[in-house]
């Protein structure tokens, strides 16, 4: 893509000036005011070096520059240099790279040769996939695709949940209440049943936790019928789980869980030991981190069982020494910030100066609507919002919607699906990912806010537009010359300069684990062509104006998927 900054920097530059051309190139500046130009440069710096006032160097830069096509007018206004962008030559370098790159414009080699670790979603096996679930889940997701999009091989991984006392509390259930038949019919609702079950027993009968935890330490010792138990709850578990990424579109590339490291902790365990890092406290075995102004962390409890300290270690390492990673992100949410301090700093003092490269990608909760916030939720008491539920109600409340609309010649049932868990998708992803905030149906699924449902329509509408074109107009946007004059207007550059960002907002995203960086930019789009549909008429009997405007409404109907995509969101041709 053209870089304007850069053809700015060789015209400006001159070696009486003092400075390279990435040291000019860093001065340019975007105004404000779109009247002023749309790039400017200030020449204050260059004073001293050329024993002028910053006025006159600017008159001598904007009078010399010129005749470069890629700018209508070079002006000074005191001490800067205003650069307007030639809007015709600016449309056609954009919307010829778009329609040159396809499904690949926004992509970027950036990462290439090197590796990303993403672990997402890590839901707890033998309880509900809940609403709580879905931040991790596709904000996970879409850091990943933006990492693939900017060149790095990533690797997704989702460290299932599948180990701890909570499994001890399940098999004593299962043993004292369960049913092969209930568990067969619905296994996450009955296991859920057990579960809330054996908390309210317990409440009465306190034996019942010191049980669990025996069942806990035969399980890590290996003992069959444990084993038996807990690797069938992880089999039920994993069928319901993957129907909910099924509709998410969501896969990885592992489920090694917190269960997959339970043989590799002895020997990390037994390296802090060596190391002098491991003291005693009350039987349980922990690394004190008073020093570094956190509560200690705690490696073994006194009945010898692990923690998830002591397993995320051994994960860590696996990691490293399996994939020789550039960096491992953990998108986990903000309630486990010490955790990862602590598990980081128990890292450092270990000797792993790698662990600068876990990156914890905290988020904020979601509540309902209604005020019922999702940390409330307890699996011990049953009062969970299940995410299958969520994600079924968004695509019946989609096609109630549609039906409403009198939609003809278009797939309900399939459109609805897209457009429904595009929605919630959508809306996980449009927050800034730190900020709580709260689910509200009537935002979701609102085809005229700053929606997923918006964006897609946007999408269709642009598809209809295409359609309505016959096909030899259609075969020579890739093949006549355009008069890329006609998109001049206001609205036009608008729409172009927005498609022209796309890389660098996919990679600003991408460093900063932000998709709300492409949602909002995508929600920008989507109004900007909108505003072009409205003002413009797109269809005229003058040919070369209309293939003009249809070239424009390709790229953006090609730069919406391509965002949508990285989004995990659909882009329906017709809604």
């Amino acid at each position: 893509m053209i870089d304007f900054k850069d053809i700015i920097a060789k015209e400006i530059y001159d070696e009486a000036m003092g400075l390279s051309t990435d040291e000019i190139r860093d001065l340019i500046e975007i105004p404000g005011d779109e009247k002023m130009g749309d790039y400017a440069f200030p020449c204050f710096r260059l004073a001293k070096a050329l024993r002028k006032a910053p006025q006159m160097i600017a008159a001598d830069i904007a009078g010399r520059i010129s005749g470069n096509d890629a700018f209508e007018n070079v002006e000074n206004v005191n001490a800067y240099v205003n650069f307007f962008i030639n809007r015709a030559f600016f449309a056609g370098q954009v919307i010829d790279e778009v329609e040159e790159k396809g499904s690949e414009y926004g992509r970027s080699d950036v990462g290439a040769g090197r590796k990303v670790i993403v672990e997402y979603s890590s839901p707890n096996i033998a309880k509900p996939f809940h609403i709580g679930h879905i931040r991790s889940t596709v904000i996970g997701n879409a850091i990943y695709k933006l990492y693939d999009a900017v060149g790095f091989d990533v690797i997704r991984i989702n460290h299932l949940g599948d180990y701890g006392t909570q499994f001890g509390k399940m098999i004593v259930a299962f043993r004292k209440w369960g049913s092969e038949e209930e568990l067969a019919k619905d296994p996450i609702k009955t296991l859920l049943g057990y579960y809330t079950k054996f908390h309210q027993e317990a409440k009465k009968d306190p034996s019942l936790e010191d049980e669990a935890r025996e069942a806990f330490v035969r399980l890590e010792a290996g003992e069959p019928e444990e084993t038996a138990l807990w690797k069938k709850f992880r089999e039920l578990s994993l069928a319901e789980f993957n129907r909910v990424y099924d509709m998410l579109g969501i896969t990885f590339d592992s489920y090694a869980g917190e269960s997959f490291y339970s043989d590799k902790m002895p020997r990390f365990i037994k390296e802090l030991k060596d190391k002098g890092l491991l003291i005693e406290s009350q039987g349980a075995q922990i690394v004190d981190l008073e020093k570094y102004g956190m509560s200690p962390a705690m490696i073994t409890k006194s009945d010898g069982s692990s923690l998830y300290v002591t397993r995320d270690i051994a994960a860590a390492v696996y990691r490293k020494e399996t994939y020789d990673f550039y960096k491992c992100i953990y998108v986990v949410a903000s309630q486990q910030n010490l955790h990862f301090r602590q598990w980081k700093q128990v890292l450092e003092l270990m000797g792993y100066t790698w662990q600068k490269d876990c990156i914890h990608v905290p988020f904020g909760l979601v509540s309902l609507s209604d005020g019922d916030d999702i940390k409330m939720m307890s699996t011990r008491e049953g009062t969970v919002v299940f995410l299958e539920d969520v994600l079924n109600t968004a695509v019946e409340k989609t096609a109630d919607i549609m039906k409403e609309k009198n939609a003809q010649g278009i797939d309900i049932d399939e459109v609805s699906k897209e457009v429904g868990i595009g929605a919630v998708i959508f809306q996980e992803l449009s927050n800034n990912r730190i900020k709580d905030y709260t689910f509200s149906w009537d935002k979701v699924l609102n085809f005229d806010g700053e929606t997923g449902p918006y964006v897609q329509y946007t999408h269709a509408r642009a598809s209809s537009v295409l359609r309505n074109a016959s096909e030899e107009e259609m075969a020579a946007l890739r093949s006549a010359d355009i008069d890329w004059s006609y998109l001049e207007s206001d609205s036009a550059y608008t729409l172009v300069k927005l498609l022209y960002r796309v890389p660098e907002i996919v990679l600003e995203a991408a460093e900063k684990y932000e998709p709300s960086i492409v949602t909002r930019h995508l929600v920008d789009i989507a109004q900007a062509f909108n505003k072009f549909y409205h003002d413009e008429h797109i269809l005229v009997d003058n040919r070369d104006e209309k293939l003009a405007k249809l070239a424009l409404v390709l790229a953006s109907k090609t730069v919406i998927a391509n965002c949508l995509g990285l989004l995990g969101i659909k882009a329906p041709e017709r809604m």
